[in-house]
């Protein structure tokens, strides 16, 4: 039995012009033609177009299907198998998508509101990227730090943001002059700032022990965003992260014992 493109097209559920593309293709050619010379589609073929809509499905470019029907005792199998491992990858990927998405609607929605005007008078060049809170939050999700640093965080208000970001001003200041003025990164004065800077988190958000301001410093220099929330671009130095984080290190070597078991995670 022979059936013409638009009974093909209805109940394979696809267009016409999805089927002359695949007939173009050499995907799937009509096995014969009318008297009229309109294309007529055989079982045989019908299976065959079964088969490209089952790899279509699965997201296999008309290349590939077309290497597979060729031979497809041979190939079929490895291809599946590629295939679903991407599929696997690209449902985690869509996963940690979806748990993005979700951290950053509670990231934007932690905090007191301020109008425009007020948010820039209080965090001036600072701004807070999004991707790089979302994927802070989801790395250190579990941590009892980070939901109390999230925590208090949403309880401070105006107020306490003037003044957080008031001392972050100040404490900046003196960072940059000590690295302008070439302070050894390792010598007191840029330790005594990297010391004030770990007490600072302590003091806002949670408690920060050496090991976990050493990985802070570590982001700093890994992470462009990380370190645009304590100095913004405009005002950073070629060098200053790893100064900084140089400093950190330096001042968690020479406070070893500040580590508590209530402040080892974060």
């Amino acid at each position: 039995m022979s059936y013409s493109v638009g009974q093909v097209a209805a109940f394979a559920q696809v267009t016409v012009r999805t089927l002359h593309h695949y007939d173009k293709a050499g995907l799937l050619s009509p096995s014969d033609r009318s008297r009229a010379g309109y294309r007529l589609y055989s079982e045989a073929d019908l299976v065959r177009l079964q088969q490209i809509l089952f790899y279509r499905e699965l997201g296999f470019p008309l290349d590939e299907i077309t290497v597979i029907l060729k031979d497809p005792q041979a190939n079929a199998l490895d291809h599946l198998r590629a295939r679903q491992r991407q599929l696997q990858e690209e449902s985690a990927r869509l996963q940690r998508l979806a748990d993005v998405a979700q951290k950053a609607i509670e990231v934007h929605e932690t905090g007191v509101a301020m109008s425009p005007e007020e948010r820039f008078g209080v965090f001036g060049e600072i701004t807070f990227d999004l991707s790089y809170a979302t994927e802070a939050e989801l790395k250190w999700a579990h941590t009892p730090g980070q939901r109390q640093a999230m925590a208090r965080a949403a309880a401070h208000s105006k107020d306490d943001w003037a003044r957080l970001m008031g001392e972050a001003t100040a404490w900046r200041a003196e960072l940059l002059a000590a690295f302008d003025e070439g302070e050894p990164s390792d010598g007191g004065r840029a330790m005594d700032l990297a010391e004030e800077h770990r007490l600072h988190i302590a003091r806002w958000f949670t408690a920060c022990p050496p090991d976990m301001h050493q990985r802070l410093a570590d982001d700093f220099l890994a992470d462009a965003r990380a370190f645009a929330l304590l100095v913004p671009p405009t005002q950073q130095r070629p060098g200053l992260a790893a100064y900084l984080g140089k400093a950190i290190h330096a001042n968690a070597a020479r406070h070893p014992s500040r580590r508590t078991d209530s402040e080892e995670d974060r």
